[in-house]
């Protein structure tokens, strides 16, 4: 947190050091990347991403959107547009935010992002991955979650749609929100995280997109056996094939 004093903010650990939430999903014919945050960049130098097969959008916020300008090296690396998927309503903020994208005009002294935009409007496949989009509410938001084989990502919700229950059926691992413990009008709390762990009773379960209030080593500590915090760098290894 900008300017902050906190235990958590000068904490030594390094997984008290978190960047904005996306995951990258690889899988049998490519790599696919959730969600374009502001430190993509930063992000693929770290961890040594240099390619991209497709973007999935779970929303339009600032914090998941404002990286997708730095698939242009991506383009270049592959030289190749980039396949990117989203709700009709996301793709309508992105246009409007990166309009430079999607007007034709040409563009001097500096690259343009190359994507195919596809809407998603049902379960897909890419990469020869098989991806089930999940109805979820970040406030009065309609946002998505996904369901990729046994595993499933449900970032910035607070209530999972009623419609989302059967599609996570039998899930092996769950990554979900869990913001902090005081209550927050579009972010599930550690406890209500915790209360969807529950229901969904998965093998195990990772808490994300946590504040600044959430200590990595401390709040494991009170945590279920089989759910902690995620933290950036941590690879989970699931089953990603086609159902």
């Amino acid at each position: 947190m900008i300017g902050c004093r906190c235990d958590v903010c000068r904490s030594e650990d390094p997984r008290d050091t978190r960047l904005r939430p996306s995951i990258l999903i690889a899988g049998p014919e490519g790599q696919v990347l959730v969600d374009t945050t502001p430190d993509l960049r930063q992000q693929a130098l770290t961890h040594g991403i240099d390619r991209l097969d497709a973007v999935l959008f779970t929303h339009s916020h600032a914090d998941h959107i404002m990286g997708l300008d730095d698939v242009r090296r991506f383009n270049h690396l592959q030289r190749a547009p980039l396949p990117c998927y989203a709700t009709e309503a996301t793709w309508q903020d992105l246009r409007r935010t990166f309009h430079y994208i999607f007007d034709d005009r040409p563009r001097v002294g500096g690259g343009v992002p190359e994507i195919v935009a596809h809407v998603i409007d049902g379960p897909l496949t890419v990469a020869g991955m098989r991806m089930v989009p999940i109805p979820l509410w970040h406030g009065a938001m309609p946002v998505l979650g996904f369901r990729v084989g046994g595993f499933a990502y449900l970032t910035d919700c607070n209530r999972l749609d009623e419609a989302a229950w059967p599609l996570l059926e039998n899930v092996d691992t769950v990554v979900v929100d869990a913001l902090r413990d005081k209550p927050h009008a579009t972010h599930f709390t550690v406890n209500e995280a915790l209360a969807v762990v529950e229901r969904l009773a998965p093998r195990c379960a990772y808490l994300t997109h946590m504040a600044h209030d959430l200590g990595h080593r401390a709040t494991n500590a009170r945590l279920p056996a089989g759910v902690e915090l995620a933290y950036d760098g941590l690879v989970i290894r699931v089953a990603v094939a086609p159902e």
